[in-house]
């Protein structure tokens, strides 16, 4: 019976949040300057814990395993009955075109939503990145001079203002949403990382050739791996100033700007 309890009370925990989200743009100037503060990060960060993580670590502590499991049916519980009860207030929307309607019809619906409910194992993860965002990059900002980052431009949530997304369109696009801004800019930090401490080409050509998307410098700055030590030390010196910053990547806009900038003209 406990774990009955535990995952009504996950169910009803979910959809008041979800039910206070809703309610907030509609209590005046306020209530519309705190949704705006919860759609980024760091506010953001307080609303995806509540709804993805906190429920099974508090569950885990109250009742165990058993606990988790009836965290996880009420959290999957809250979403079904949500994407029903928003499609049902939106009946245009429902009714007319669809990205859940258009993709099944691609791989049929039981592939699609079986697919997507997978992705949700994911979730974890992408929290976690996000946590080590937080925690650590600001020790690198002090140590190493790496740049600062204004994270609600990255880490945001804004497809809920599309027009004609419902329910189960929705929800899926508002964790893609925050998902791929999680790792964009996971990614971009990366990118000062591998320049800063490793700026050299992988042996493996593949590698290379597959890595050079998302870390541009790969091609356009990092030593070729025939070389030595003594490039690598080089091109160190040329792309850092001792105990100066911001040491962004080589291709990053700012390091560019500054590299574009002219001397000004001797009198």
């Amino acid at each position: 019976m406990t774990h009955v309890v535990v995952a009504g009370v996950v169910f009803g925990a979910m959809l008041l949040g979800a039910g206070v989200l809703h309610l907030l743009p509609r209590l005046g100037a306020a209530g519309r300057g705190l949704s705006e503060r919860l759609i980024r990060a760091p506010g953001l960060d307080v609303v995806v814990t509540y709804f993805t993580v906190a429920p099974p670590v508090v569950c885990v502590v109250v009742d165990g395993w058993w606990g988790v499991a009836g965290a996880l049916v009420g959290q999957v519980a809250a979403v079904l009955v949500w994407c029903q009860v928003h499609e049902l207030c939106h009946p245009a929307a429902r009714r007319g075109p669809r990205i859940v309607k258009e993709l099944n019809e691609v791989v049929g619906a039981v592939r699609n939503h079986a697919a997507l409910w997978v992705t949700v194992i994911a979730a974890p993860g992408f929290w976690l990145v996000r946590v080590v965002e937080i925690v650590l990059w600001p020790c690198f900002i002090v140590l190493v001079h790496f740049p600062r980052y204004k994270e609600g431009e990255w880490v945001n949530c804004s497809r809920q203002k599309f027009e004609g997304l419902v329910g189960h369109d929705l929800i899926w696009c508002l964790y893609c949403d925050w998902m791929t801004g999680v790792w964009s800019l996971g990614t971009e930090m990366l990118r000062n990382v591998e320049s800063f401490w490793c700026p050299i080409r992988f042996p493996a050509a593949k590698k290379s050739e597959h890595c050079e998307r998302e870390f541009p410098d790969l091609a356009q700055g990092w030593v070729d791996a025939e070389k030595g030590m003594a490039e690598v030390a080089e091109t160190l010196r040329e792309k850092y100033e001792p105990r100066k910053g911001p040491h962004v990547w080589y291709g990053h806009p700012r390091r560019l700007k500054m590299e574009g900038e002219q001397e000004p003209a001797e009198e």
